[in-house]
């Protein structure tokens, strides 16, 4: 699947990297480490997504 750019918030709390999108309501990560937390919210992205084009298509 194809990403586009999404705007991205991402704070540090207590050790962890917490992030979200305001451009994909409901798709979050966090992580130990920026990496972490940006793979875990481009995976988030990416189920949203493909839920969305699946519901589209029924």
């Amino acid at each position: 699947m194809s990403l586009r750019n999404y705007r991205v918030i991402m704070e540090r709390d207590e050790g962890w990297y917490i992030a979200f999108s305001p451009d994909v309501p409901g798709a979050n990560g966090q992580g130990r480490t920026i990496k972490e937390c940006r793979e875990n919210l481009r995976e988030a992205i990416e189920l949203i997504l493909e839920d969305r084009a699946t519901e589209a298509k029924q």
